[in-house]
């Protein structure tokens, strides 16, 4: 694995728990598990289907309400 790649892996993309998600809403909520805080997560920022429970990774970009998830893709 390119160092390049490692690097972006260890500080850019968080791993986490689907804390719950809505599919009708289109929005939910991660835990990250390193720092045990939620972020929302909103359909447009899928690259995978998730569920409630699902072990996922993503990275943070800030939003209108605060940081969101992104780029979210099961682990």
């Amino acid at each position: 694995m390119p160092l390049q790649l490692i690097i972006y892996l260890f500080y850019f993309m968080k791993t986490g728990i689907v804390k719950f998600f809505n599919e009708s809403k289109g929005f939910g909520f991660i835990t990250e598990k390193e720092e045990d805080k939620d972020y929302f997560v909103h359909v447009s920022g899928l690259v995978d289907e998730i569920r409630d429970n699902d072990e996922v990774t993503f990275e943070l970009k800030e939003g209108k309400k605060g940081l969101n998830a992104v780029n979210v893709t099961l682990a």
